[in-house]
């Protein structure tokens, strides 16, 4: 089986076929030689008969309606009045609402589009550079991904049956650690090029912008709190960050009108559906590896060489940073848990902790050239040349790579709000 699997997924990769279709492809034809299809469709139809993944369309409807519902604006604006009088204050503006609409919609590819195109112009009408105003969005914007709810947590979570309510409590602590860098950078870089800070906002005005950003501030506390109390299930989180994210869009902030709101739904459960069908392959080559022995051989490989549990994470980062230079964060995750994972356990590292360490990979891989997706979309909306949004990057980048050393070393950062919300649970 693994000699027919090899050549085939090499052939197609090769060919340039999406890995998706890679994926799917070679478990089909193998399956298909081997003990013909009908195993595996039942297999992957009993993998997506999963109550987990329902939560995903509904995480992607969300995290649209708020980047197209004006809920950036008020957010924006209110934020604004308060840290814009300070040195480099757009800029630790920027940090700040990336990081509020992260605990909102969950996508990387939405924060930074949702606040690019507001505070980017924003930045250069103040004289900012242009490189750092765009490396300042396209590595904010990943910290949708990292802070909860984080649509790449529950991917994980499927990929790896880990818990996800655990997953997003162990993002929490990383993911304001990582915002903390950002803006420490940010004031000193501000400071050292004299950027002018704006004038100080009257403080009753500063106190209407923030009752108007409210309804927006209240999302992450409801709908996680909702989860965490016990009230909803994670379905249930999700299916209620779009029902708010809609009535967001349409009634509080009106960013949205009803004669695009079927539009709109309509181009999210697309994306959805894309996202699931990638899935769907994702658990049929996830079968395939199992049944190859693939994670046996490489358990037995790392006995041979006496390889540590530190010796496996730092060889796993340095892999996945490679991979995060030529493929996109689903493509990624879709190839590596599924071989991964099984040699966790013997290695007695902890699921969550990994998983943690993998989102911040997947950080980094929308920063890295030549593939990273946040460094194209910024590039697009704001019209400044992909070479300057890489070169307003490289110091964030540096600063996630110690992020990275830190969680991956240090699991504690990772796992200490989880156990003390949810009991200390292990997993291996």
């Amino acid at each position: 089986m693994l000699g027919m699997m090899l050549p085939i997924f090499v052939l197609l990769l090769i060919l340039g076929v999406p890995i998706f279709l890679t994926m799917g492809i070679t478990s089909g034809v193998v399956f298909a030689a081997e003990d013909g299809l009908m195993p595996l469709a039942q297999k992957i139809l009993d993998e997506l008969n999963s109550p987990t993944l329902l939560a995903i369309p509904y995480f992607v409807i969300a995290a649209i309606f708020m980047e197209r519902g004006g809920v950036a604006k008020a957010l924006i604006e209110a934020v604004t009045s308060w840290l814009g009088r300070m040195p480099g204050g757009m800029g630790l503006v920027s940090v700040v609402t990336c990081s509020i609409f992260a605990a909102m919609c969950g996508s990387s590819v939405a924060t930074a589009i949702a606040m690019g195109t507001i505070l980017i112009p924003a930045m250069l009408r103040e004289g900012y550079k242009s490189s750092f105003a765009g490396g300042i969005l396209a590595a904010a914007g990943t910290l949708g991904i990292l802070i909860p709810p984080s649509l790449t947590f529950v991917v994980y979570g499927v990929l790896a049956d880990a818990s996800i309510p655990r997953l997003f409590l162990a993002g929490v602590i990383p993911g304001l650690i990582s915002a903390g860098m950002m803006c420490v950078y940010v004031y000193f870089f501000a400071k050292k090029n004299n950027y002018v800070a704006r004038e100080v906002i009257p403080l009753q005005e500063r106190i209407h912008k923030t009752v108007v950003a409210l309804p927006a501030l209240a999302v992450p506390v409801v709908v996680l709190g909702g989860l965490y109390g016990g009230f909803v299930t994670l379905t249930e989180t999700a299916a209620l960050s779009a029902v708010v994210a809609m009535i967001l869009a349409l009634f509080v902030y009106r960013g949205m009108q009803f004669k695009d709101f079927f539009l709109v739904l309509t181009y999210s459960v697309r994306s959805a559906a894309a996202i699931m069908i990638i899935i769907a392959t994702a658990l049929a080559f996830g079968h395939l590896i199992t049944e190859t022995g693939i994670a046996n051989y490489m358990m037995q490989v790392m006995k041979e060489y006496n390889i540590k549990g530190w010796q496996f994470l730092l060889l796993v980062n340095i892999g996945l940073i490679f991979l995060g230079m030529f493929l996109e964060v689903f493509s990624i995750m879709l190839i590596t848990v599924p071989i991964l994972f099984p040699l966790l356990a013997p290695l007695e590292i902890d699921p969550i902790h990994f998983g943690v360490m993998l989102v911040i990979n997947m950080e980094l891989a929308l920063m890295s050239p030549p593939v990273g997706l946040n460094l194209f979309v910024i590039s697009n909306i704001s019209n400044i040349p992909l070479t300057q949004v890489l070169r307003g990057t490289m110091p964030f980048f540096i600063m996630m790579v110690v992020l990275l050393a830190m969680v991956t070393y240090i699991p504690i950062i990772s796992t200490w709000l989880p156990d003390l919300l949810m009991g200390p649970i292990r997993h291996y």
